[in-house]
């Protein structure tokens, strides 16, 4: 480890807070080798560094969570390579690490709708969530993309909407809802799916259905459309 990496992990460590240890504990976050950093303090830090990549790779090595959060805030995203993609997405263990790297950095690679099928096809619960994570982020940043880009991933969400485990079916029913938050044509497509999906009759399917369905027809969402 450099010594510029050093400090900063005696930096981080010196802000750790248990008590927001404890309360990510509480939304199903894994607390393991976590300081319990927030997340203004981990954006706070990454403003105070800017883009610095070799330091990005060096925080993810550590293993620590907070790192692993800041590390794809600082990173160089004209450096990521499919193969650190793939190396960093085996390492998920938890949905806050998986979701921020989705979020912050790998819906700017030129692979990343590519990534959603070959992840979602994964058995390992947080890559199969990192497909359909990345995919809600690009149905959110990625304002130009047509309408047929998302319509191609409704069998993909209809497929693994069977799947029981937290945060799998949590992430196909964000991908769900923030597809169909799109306009009315997609809102209308999504509510087709949803339906379809709760017709499958199952745990899962019925919880990403149910709750898909609340928020598609919310007045609030639909009042979007009307202008």
């Amino acid at each position: 480890m450099t010594p510029g990496c050093k400090n900063l992990i005696n930096k981080m460590k010196a802000m750790a807070d248990p008590e927001a240890l404890a309360g990510k504990a509480r939304f199903g976050i894994n607390i393991e080798n976590s300081l319990g950093l927030r997340m203004p303090q981990i954006r706070n830090l990454a403003r105070e560094i800017g883009r610095d990549h070799n330091l990005a790779l060096e925080l993810w090595q550590t293993g620590i969570v907070d790192a692993r959060i800041l590390a794809p805030l600082i990173a160089q995203k004209k450096e990521v390579t499919d193969q650190l993609m793939e190396s960093w997405v085996t390492d998920f263990a938890s949905w806050d690490v998986c979701d921020q790297c989705c979020i912050n950095l790998f819906r700017h690679h030129a692979t990343a709708f590519d990534k959603v099928t070959t992840w979602a096809a994964r058995e390992e619960e947080f890559v199969r969530r990192a497909g359909f994570a990345l995919l809600a982020t690009l149905a959110v940043h990625k304002k130009q993309e047509p309408d047929q880009t998302f319509i191609d991933f409704f069998p993909l969400i209809e497929h693994y909407a069977f799947d029981n485990r937290n945060f799998v079916k949590k992430a196909v029913n964000w991908a769900l809802r923030q597809i169909g938050k799109r306009n009315k044509a997609l809102n209308l497509a999504a509510i087709g799916v949803s339906n379809r999906i709760l017709e499958q009759d199952t745990p899962p399917t019925r919880w990403i259905a149910n709750d898909a369905l609340r928020e598609l027809h919310d007045k609030k969402i639909l009042a979007r459309f009307k202008n």
